[in-house]
């Protein structure tokens, strides 16, 4: 047995012991263990943002504990095992896969996705929509819709028109808030945020990714701003907008530099 199989066979042992000697793991369920799974992916793609590797390598592995805290629960109510979950992907992967485990020929990786969507279709899906799942974020499930609807076709050609777009909707937004209807205001808004993921997506930029830098990069500054306005003898309640602001355009210079 070499050290891969080693290191899998020990933590589905341990996984073993915790589920029969533990209260706290006695009692998990798969609905129990759901928040805290996606817990744990999220504090998998914060060390991905911040490109932390250590990070990764330790929110990896809380990531492959649930799996196989899972496949021991479908153990249990003798639905499925590890060995099922890495069989049933291997065989999507070769069938997904025609044109490295068969004779089909594709010259990009768009092709490759094309083909994925028409055989996930002969699989049975009804839509090519259908994979996407309904409690992805909101931001993030923009960007699959339209990745899924690329494969067949259904997108714009060219940046420019992309950003027509993003315009276009902004542009009706302006006028919903004129019309002062909250429910029309919020649904052009909606139109807006999914054509800027649209423009993303053309800009080969993660929507979702790049908010998120964006927001550690608020909370940095923020934090310094307020560290700033304590080193003179204040809190931001004393402070006007102004004050703040300077401060703010303080620590901006401050990265810059």
């Amino acid at each position: 047995m070499n050290n891969y199989n080693q290191s899998i066979e020990r933590l589905r042992n341990i996984m073993d012991e915790l589920r029969e000697r533990c209260p706290w793991d006695k009692k998990q369920t798969i609905q129990t263990l759901r928040p805290q799974t996606l817990e744990e992916l999220y504090e998998l793609t914060d060390a991905i943002t911040d490109e932390n590797w250590q990070g990764i390598k330790e929110e990896l592995g809380d990531v492959l504990l649930h799996i196989i805290f899972y496949c021991k629960l479908g153990e249990e109510q003798q639905k499925f095992r590890l060995e099922d979950v890495i069989e049933t992907v291997c065989n999507k992967l070769v069938n997904r896969h025609p044109h490295i485990y068969s004779n089909t020929v594709v010259n990009d990786e768009e092709q490759v996705k094309q083909n994925w969507e028409k055989l996930k279709l002969k699989e049975g899906k009804k839509s090519v929509l259908s994979g996407v799942p309904k409690a992805l974020p909101a931001m993030v499930k923009a960007l699959r819709l339209q990745e899924k609807t690329k494969q067949v076709g259904f997108e714009w050609e060219t940046t420019e028109q992309v950003k027509a777009k993003v315009n276009e909707e902004i542009n009706e937004l302006q006028e919903a808030l004129q019309i002062g209807e909250a429910d029309k205001v919020e649904d052009e808004f909606g139109d807006v945020l999914f054509a800027l993921v649209n423009y993303a997506r053309f800009l080969k930029i993660d929507p979702e990714n790049a908010l998120e830098r964006t927001n550690k990069k608020f909370i940095r500054r923020f934090q310094r701003i307020e560290t700033l306005a304590q080193d003179k003898g204040k809190t931001l309640h004393e402070m006007n907008l102004q004050e703040m602001d300077d401060l703010w355009n303080e620590v901006k210079k401050e990265e810059r530099d």
